[in-house]
């Protein structure tokens, strides 16, 4: 990505957070009727104590700001880890990465823990959040994964494309404006990632809530999570979600549900691990040809490799 580029999309990002903010909780004084929501430039460039046409021309794209400037401007914009993790990222503090490389395979060792959960549901995410490898049970809980073509074995994908994903998860929609926030975060540590912006482009054609979500600039990494799920065979469970990287390649994280001991959910996943031993295939709509029916379970106990 260019330079240029990287300006376009700190600009969009400065503007997006600032229209957010509700001038009184910054301190400033209501001023009558605002024609734009949120602060003003000027009023971003007073308490970034700049000058506003510095802060326009930044946001314009015109200039490149120093690291203090983009510290001092997180502050006044109230963003998180994530978000000022990602501003930095966007105004050029970015090591470069080669544009072509070998398709991305999951760890040895995280194949090997992958192998070991047979009471866990766990997938391998990698870049773009591409699904490299998978257990039986997680295919039990969310889709026979092995049934998807490999060019779209992507998560954000998967949650956008097929209508079953909608059906799974109860709030279907925090899980997808979350998805598409992590994947933001992906393009800004991978900006030259052809196949991320082909992503992109695809799924903002065909959803307008992934184009209005995506214009929004939101952003988030992968970490911890609850999320209930309304499986077809089991019924409802209620799922903690970690996620665990190895510290040799962040590219790549190991995704895990689990319930507590003793509760509903725990005893359903339990469930869902048998009939996943015993290569049982839960009921399920079948598949479309391009992504399995929710809740089909892999023909072994043993992990799926993409590719």
């Amino acid at each position: 990505m260019s330079s240029s580029a990287h300006a376009g999309h700190l600009g969009a990002f400065l503007k997006a957070r600032r229209a957010e903010l509700d001038p009184r909780a910054v301190g400033l004084p209501e001023t009558g009727r605002r024609r734009v929501s949120g602060l003003r430039r000027e009023e971003v460039a007073l308490l970034a104590s700049i000058s506003t046409d510095y802060y326009t021309r930044l946001e314009q794209g015109r200039i490149q700001a120093s690291a203090q400037v983009l510290d001092t401007l997180a502050r006044v914009l109230c963003l998180d880890d994530d978000q000022r993790a990602y501003l930095f990222q966007i105004a050029g503090k970015l090591s470069t990465r080669p544009a072509r490389r070998t398709p991305q395979k999951g760890q040895t060792r995280l194949l090997r823990l992958l192998d070991d959960l047979d009471t866990i549901p766990a997938i391998i995410l990698g870049r773009r959040m591409d699904i490299l490898a998978w257990n039986s049970l997680a295919a039990a809980l969310v889709t026979d994964f092995q049934r998807i073509p490999e060019k779209h074995r992507n998560y954000v994908r998967l949650v956008f494309t097929d209508p079953r994903m909608r059906e799974l998860y109860a709030d279907w929609e925090n899980v997808a404006h979350t998805c598409v926030a992590q994947l933001r975060m992906e393009a800004a540590r991978d900006p030259e990632n052809t196949r991320l912006t082909a992503l992109v482009g695809e799924l903002s054609v065909q959803d307008a809530d992934f184009r209005r979500w995506w214009a929004a600039q939101h952003v988030a990494v992968r970490g911890i999570g609850t999320k209930t799920l309304r499986h077809p065979v089991v019924g409802e469970l209620t799922l903690d979600w970690d996620t665990l990287a190895p510290t040799t390649d962040t590219d790549q994280q190991l995704v895990i549900w689990t319930a507590e001991r003793g509760t509903p959910s725990h005893d359903a996943l339990r469930i869902l691990a048998s009939w996943a031993k015993q290569g049982t295939t839960a009921p399920a709509a079948p598949a479309n040809g391009e992504t399995g029916g929710t809740g089909g379970v892999a023909g072994d106990s043993g992990s799926k490799r993409g590719g």
